[in-house]
């Protein structure tokens, strides 16, 4: 087996940046800067996470081997770890993959005080490349763990990429974009909807931590870029971490933010798909207390809307409205109703496992969808949905 320099051969896609390790490279999906401002540590593991992360090479390679160093958010240190799952793909399609349950765990919890991290072993991924001849390959790291690639062999020589010549999509969203309840990267929505219009994603999806925060928009700001899109409002609503005053200069600031790096680049502005239990109930959510699996619902009332609390159903026409009054100024400003990606009907016909995040068939459901109703035209024309 050959070995591959990662520093010269292999490109890494659905990136901000990339560190160099003592050991290996480290993928990342933030600015140094914007890593700086973090404001928790459940906010570091999410953005630390390999959504939408690949590495890209062109080979005639019939077998490689892939070692990392992954790293895994769990709630206590004698957890096994779930398997992982690394897809390698020949123009968007799967034809290898492998998985690994071990690593390092990153300890979490919302209702302890536990943290640290745990060491664990590397894990060596062997991947069998059927078809022959030279080809673009692209290794899907997984949504679930923080990965540091430390070596990549091949039984033939891996050459750097071709430019993929595709339109650069950066999209930002909640663990619903993601990937939480997906079997792996390439099923979860972005992905599955990149394949679909033939966009080289950067997925700016942050588990919980969709909240506004003026340093994702900034990572934003400073990405090259010839779409975004930014799917608002579930996890406000999820942590009840607004009200509606704030909220609607928080969603301004945001978008000014990233104009000042993006005046002209299409920007589509994505209400929340249908969560049934705070289409009109504010949050926070919660797990229904001893159902399993489990089940979310909400603590919050009806009544408290009119205190300037927030459901779906408020953030929904408040996002129209938002985006309805700047594309007065902003005509490259489009508004997609996330309801019209997943609404109460499909809630009803295809439900959710937990009742919020989509496992492997909503998420292609939404990326069809998706596919169908987004329309940009040109950096010189208003994008549109």
């Amino acid at each position: 087996m050959i070995e591959v320099d990662l520093g010269r051969t292999v490109e890494f896609r659905g990136v901000v940046r990339v560190e160099r390790t003592a050991r290996g490279w480290l993928p990342r999906r933030l600015s140094e800067e914007a890593f700086q401002r973090l404001p928790d540590r459940f906010m570091r593991a999410a953005v630390g996470q390999s959504a939408g992360i690949r590495l890209a090479m062109r080979t005639d390679a019939t077998r490689m081997r892939l070692r990392v160093a992954a790293m895994k958010m769990v709630e206590n240190p004698e957890l096994p770890l779930p398997e992982a799952w690394y897809d390698v793909t020949v123009e968007g399609q799967v034809i290898a993959s492998a998985s690994s349950d071990v690593g390092s765990r990153y300890l979490f919890s919302f209702e302890s005080s536990i943290e640290g991290i745990v060491p664990g072993p590397d894990s060596e991924l062997e991947f069998e490349l059927p078809g022959g001849g030279e080809r673009e390959l692209e290794i899907w790291l997984p949504y679930t763990d923080e990965v540091e690639v430390l070596g990549l062999w091949a039984d033939r020589s891996v050459l750097t990429p071709e430019p993929s010549g595709r339109l650069r999509w950066l999209h930002h969203g909640s663990s619903i974009s993601h990937g939480y309840n997906s079997s792996r990267t390439t099923t979860t929505w972005p992905v599955v909807a990149a394949r679909l219009l033939g966009l080289d994603l950067t997925s700016f999806g942050f588990s919980g931590n969709a909240m506004l925060d003026q340093m994702t928009a900034r990572t934003i700001r400073d990405t090259p870029a010839d779409l975004i899109t930014l799917k608002l409002g579930i996890n406000v609503v999820n942590g009840d971490a607004m009200r509606l005053r704030v909220f609607r200069a928080a969603v301004q600031g945001f978008l000014d933010t990233i104009r000042d790096g993006h005046p002209t680049t299409p920007v589509v502005v994505i209400s929340p798909v249908c969560c049934p239990p705070v289409e009109s109930c504010p949050g926070p959510t919660v797990f229904e207390e001893g159902r399993e699996p489990q089940w979310v619902t909400t603590a919050g009332r009806p009544e408290e809307i009119a205190a300037g609390k927030l459901s779906l159903g408020v953030i929904r026409e408040e996002l129209a409205a938002i985006v309805e009054a700047r594309q007065v100024e902003d005509p490259f400003l489009g508004y997609l109703d996330g309801s019209r990606l997943y609404g109460p009907e499909d809630a009803v016909r295809l439900p959710m496992p937990d009742n919020l995040h989509p496992d492997d068939a909503v998420a292609e459901l939404i990326a069809t969808r998706f596919a169908e109703l987004v329309r940009w035209p040109g950096a010189e024309e208003p994008a549109q949905a």
